[in-house]
């Protein structure tokens, strides 16, 4: 999970799944895509899939409600405590199974163990039910490694939604950067701001129906890269409270592809884009 890899880059394997793909605004089918191609010339490229379906569930899980920041340490000492590192199979255990370790975890320590991520309590109750249940239903991580990227996608993520915890952006998140499955944009919180400020959905649309807008009018080969870069360009040009274009409109580089809704350059305001007149 260590992967060296550019500071621009957000997430998501270097084996495994993924497509390559051209980004080329001018060819574009869709304004959607003519932003994920604008977004393909800034931002490094990559594919995606390889990553091992049981912690890249879990590592989602502790990325709810919390930033990168927070949940990384939280992801590195699980690690560390319940196998999966180098540090954890020194001692020659190469069976190790997440899954089955933190199924059998005690959950005051695991809480413990993932505090820094917030809502240590919930988590920690919900990885262990996840790990029973995987280890019940597949034998553990290898089996459920299998099931994710063999099955069909729609019936992975129905099953994956129907897991505690698991909402539509971890299911697809474990879809794209475990399975590497095409036509995956998951949605978190700078996808929903990012599409609907510009004009690629309803500025009333939730979650899913972004996700539905995106997926429709994306490549599907461009959809992984689409997701990471997004949110790339929220944290640096397009964030919640003072995007790049309130102060100059020069400052943002898609500035020619947004429709601006809920951002009010003259009066410096910033409203959610459901609440825009």
């Amino acid at each position: 999970m260590n992967d060296e890899e550019p500071a621009e880059n957000i997430s998501g394997g270097t084996a495994g799944g993924g497509q390559s793909a051209t980004f080329d605004p001018e060819t574009a089918g869709t304004r959607a895509e003519a932003i994920v191609d604008h977004l393909g010339e800034m931002y490094w490229t990559k594919t995606y899939g390889g990553r091992d379906a049981f912690e890249c569930l879990v590592r989602t899980i502790l990325s709810q409600n919390t930033s990168d920041k927070a949940s990384q340490p939280a992801h590195d000492e699980l690690m560390r405590r319940y196998g999966g590192d180098e540090e954890a199979n020194s001692e020659g255990d190469t069976d190790s199974d997440l899954a089955r370790a933190l199924a059998d975890a005690d959950q005051p320590e695991l809480a413990e163990t993932i505090s820094s991520a917030g809502l240590y309590n919930q988590k920690s109750e919900r990885i262990i039910a996840l790990a029973q249940r995987i280890c019940e239903e597949y034998g553990g991580e290898s089996g459920f490694d299998e099931f994710v990227r063999e099955e069909d996608p729609e019936a992975v993520r129905s099953t994956l939604l129907d897991m505690n915890g698991v909402g539509p952006k971890t299911a697809d998140c474990v879809l794209l950067f475990a399975g590497g499955r095409g036509g995956v944009f998951p949605v978190d919180t700078h996808v929903h701001r990012i599409a609907r400020r510009m004009g690629l959905a309803p500025a009333d649309a939730d979650h899913e129906t972004v996700r539905e807008y995106l997926e429709r009018d994306v490549p599907a080969e461009k959809c992984g890269f689409g997701h990471t870069a997004m949110i790339q360009f929220g944290r640096e040009y397009c964030s919640a409270r003072k995007p790049a274009c309130l102060d100059d409109p020069d400052a943002c580089p898609l500035a020619g592809h947004c429709d601006q809704i809920g951002v009010y350059p003259a009066s410096g305001e910033v409203v959610d884009p459901a609440e825009a007149e």
